[in-house]
This record gives C-alpha cells, sequence and structure tokens, in this order.
C-alpha cells in the first residue's frame, strides 16, 4: 500500500520507513529513526532545495534542487538528479545513475554505473564505476575503478587506479595503475608503477616507477623515471628515460636522454640523442646528434649530422651523410662515408670514401678512396684497394692478411 508524505518546508521531522514518495519541502531536515538512525523511503525523495537528512538514506530514487546534504549513507537503487545545485554525503554512496549538475561530495567510498557532474566531483574514499564524466575537476583519494573517465580540468587519483580510458582536457595526476587508454591536453603524472596502451598527450608526462605500455605520443615533453617498456615513443619535444628503456619503435623531433635503450625496430632522431650506456635497434638514422657509449644496428644506420661513441658504432651497413661528423669506430659489412663527412677509425668488408670525406683509419677488405679525400692514419686492406689521383694518404697503405686487420 503506498503511503506518500510530505514534509513542510523550514521543518524537522523524524521518519523511519516510508512506503511511497517521499516530498520534502524547502530547508526542511528529515531525521532517521533508530539507532543508528536510518531512513528508508519505497519510493522517491523530491527534495525541494536546501534540504539535510541525518541518518542513513536508503530509496528508490533521489531528486533535488539546489543543495543537499546526507550525513550517512545514501543508498539509491535507481537515479540521482540534481538540478542547479550539490549533493554532499558524509558517509558511503550507491547509485546506478547520478546526474549532478553543480558539485558532488562524498566522504566514504562512491559506487555507480554512471556519473555526470557539471561542475566538480571530490571523494574521500574509493570510487567504482562505469562511465564518469565532469565538467570540472575530479579528486578521489582512494582506489578508482572505472571504465571511462571523461573530465574537462583535473584528474587526481590518490591511490592506484585502474581504468579503460581516461580523457581529460587540463591536467591529470595519478597514483599509479592501469589505464588502457590516455588522452590528456595539458599534462599527465603518475607517481608510482603504470599500465598502459596508449598515451596521448599534447604537454608533459612523468612517470615514477618501473612501467609497461604501449604506444606514447606526446607534444612536449616525456620523463619516465624508471624501466621502461614500450612499443613506440613519438615526442616532439624532449625525452628523458632513467632506467632502461625496452621497446619497438623510438622518434625524437627535439632532446632524448636515456640510460640504455633496446628497440626491436627503428631509431629515428631529429635533434639531440644522448645514452650514457648502450643502444640496440633494428636501425638507426640520426638526423641530429646522437651520442652513446655503444651503439648497434642489427641492419642499417645512417648519419645525417654528428655521432659519438665511446666502444663505437656497429651495424650491417653504415651511411654517413654529406658534411656529417662521426667519432668513435665505425664497423659493417658495408660503409659509405659521404662527400666532405668526417669520420675517426673506419672497419668493414667494403668501405667507400666519396669526394672530400676525411677519416682516420681504414680497415677492410676492398677500400675505395675518392679523390680530395683525406686519412690521416694508416690503410690496411686484405683484398683490393682503389685510391683516386688527388687523394690525401699520410701513411703507404698496407695489404695484410685478415688477422692482422
Amino acid at each position: 500500500m503506498s503511503d506518500e508524505k510530505s514534509v513542510p518546508a523550514r521543518s524537522t521531522v523524524t521518519l523511519g520507513v516510508v512506503n511511497g514518495d517521499l516530498t520534502v519541502g524547502a530547508h526542511a531536515t528529515v531525521k532517521g529513526a533508530g539507532s543508528p538512525p536510518a531512513i528508508r523511503v519505497n519510493g522517491t525523495i523530491y527534495c525541494e532545495g536546501h534540504n539535510t537528512f541525518e541518518g542513513n538514506v536508503t530509496v528508490e530514487g533521489f531528486e533535488a534542487e539546489e543543495r543537499a546534504i546526507v550525513r550517512g549513507d545514501l543508498d539509491v537503487n535507481g537515479n540521482v538528479e540534481v538540478e542547479d545545485g550539490s549533493l554532499e554525503v558524509y558517509g558511503k554512496m550507491n547509485a546506478r545513475q547520478i546526474d549532478v549538475d553543480d558539485k558532488l561530495y562524498v566522504s566514504m567510498s562512491l559506487s555507480a554505473e554512471d556519473v555526470d557532474v557539471g561542475g566538480s566531483i571530490c571523494v574521500d574514499g574509493s570510487v567504482k564505476a562505469g562511465d564518469i564524466d565532469v565538467g570540472g575537476t575530479f579528486e578521489t583519494k582512494g582506489t578508482l575503478t572505472a571504465r571511462s573517465i571523461d573530465v574537462g580540468g583535473t584528474v587526481v587519483a590518490g591511490a592506484r587506479v585502474d581504468v579503460g580510458t581516461l580523457e581529460v582536457g587540463g591536467e591529470a595526476r595519478v597514483a599509479g595503475g592501469r589505464i588502457s587508454e590516455i588522452d590528456v591536453g595539458g599534462s599527465f603524472e603518475s607517481d608510482g608503477p603504470l599500465e598502459f596502451e596508449t598515451i596521448e598527450v599534447g604537454g608533459t608526462v612523468n612517470i615514477k616507477g618501473n612501467s609497461k605500455g604501449g604506444e606514447i605520443e606526446v607534444g612536449g615533453s616525456f620523463r619516465a623515471e624508471g624501466d621502461l617498456e614500450f612499443k613506440e615513443i613519438d615526442v616532439g619535444g624532449r625525452v628523458e628515460l632513467t632506467g632502461a628503456a625496452t621497446g619497438r619503435e623510438f622518434e625524437v623531433g627535439g632532446r632524448a636522454d636515456v640510460s640504455s635503450l633496446k628497440l626491436s625496430g627503428a631509431l629515428e632522431v631529429g635533434g639531440r640523442f644522448y645514452s650514457k650506456d648502450e643502444v640496440t635497434a633494428r636501425s638507426i638514422e640520426v638526423g641530429g646528434s646522437f651520442e652513446a657509449k655503444k651503439a648497434t644496428a642489427e641492419e642499417h644506420a645512417e648519419v645525417g649530422g654528428s655521432a659519438t661513441t665511446v666502444e663505437g658504432l656497429t651495424a650491417h651497413s653504415i651511411e654517413v651523410g654529406r658534411r656529417a661528423e662521426v667519432r668513435g669506430d665505425l664497423k659493417a659489412e658495408e660503409i659509405v662515408i659521404e662527400r666532405d663527412a668526417r669520420v675517426e677509425n673506419v672497419y668493414g668488408k667494403k668501405v667507400m670514401l666519396e669526394s672530400g670525406a676525411e677519416a682516420n683509419d681504414i680497415s677492410g677488405e676492398e677500400i675505395t678512396v675518392e679523390r680530395h679525400c683525406r686519412v690521416n692514419g694508416h690503410i690496411r686492406y686484405t683484398r683490393e684497394l682503389r685510391v683516386a689521383e688527388g687523394a690525401s694518404l699520410v701513411n703507404a697503405p698496407q695489404k695484410v692478411d685478415e688477422k692482422q686487420l
């Protein structure tokens, strides 16, 4: 039997169970019965504005205008809707769908299928939801689990996250966890290890702890403190990797500082690249400057700008472009030093110095030195040597056997 009730405006009443809808007048307060205080409404609560509920509230539906306060748990089997105002829950909150025009605050945990808030969400406990859509800021101090999060301003998650899609117009800061897709217009920061599939950020990214993911595309700067596993990195600005980095493709247009880097695919450097340890890749292409302790390319290496190594650059084939400069040994099956390039020691089966190139020592099976080239050290070859007129050799070439190379 339905038993609809109304609470007069600016009054204070005590209710236990209502077998129907409950309408609460403006500026009215409803207290729960029993200990602890509790209110159960087997229908929908309609709040006319600036209403307070003292005690735990269990209801089928909850609709309010302006401001509503629940000093206890709020358990809604259906939907919550607050027009032109805010909802404050000083306890736990559970609902199927939540639609609040301005602000939502929950002092403990929040659980819902869908959450849509025009202003801001602040949850002191954990959050578990399907889709979360916030126009301004979203902050939670506990764990965060969601299928998708779309926030126009800022996201702050103080504990581990498990999120499918994160889209943020401004800034996002999380404590680590798992996020499949990250799309942030401003900056993204993770204070702990992170698992991800894609990161697409227009500004800056900072990840702390050993992390694992897929594709990384950053317009500004990317920094990872700890070991990093990835598929692709494409950064227009600066990259800084403090731990061991392992991935497939790496492309930087600005500046990259890494510890060690191991790639199964290509390394492309348009700006400046520095590694204090070893770099390995299927191919290495340097348009700007490259510096590493040691570099190894399984297939091809191409230097268009400058390259410096302590223990040498090794590849199946190496091409040093016009006017490029390489410091450190070059080792490959086939090496081409193009016009007016400068290199140091060269070791290869087939070595070609084009017109105007300069080298120190050259060792190989077949060596060609074109006119206007200069060799400041020694030439050692096992099969064939071709030296054009006008080339400058400081020392006479030596034909040796393979053991002497």
